[in-house]
């Protein structure tokens, strides 16, 4: 898994929540903000919140491949 910390501090829109943040991480080309990485960490399956972050993730791999 293609994971790249970010070492500056240039803002970048979190694919999640849409936030502009300087704090977070690429998963391939999807920035993730950290306050979505922590939320995504301790969201059980069963969360309804779950789904969403799956399918925010599939639609960026989706929008990803057509580029």
């Amino acid at each position: 898994m293609e994971v790249e910390r970010m070492a500056n501090k240039s803002m970048k829109q979190c694919n999640i929540c849409e936030d502009v943040t300087s704090e977070g991480f690429y998963l391939f080309l999807t920035f993730i903000c950290s306050k979505c990485e922590q939320e995504m960490v301790h969201t059980s399956p069963e969360e309804e919140k779950y789904q969403y972050f799956i399918d925010r993730l599939k639609s960026n791999r989706i929008q990803e491949m057509l580029m």
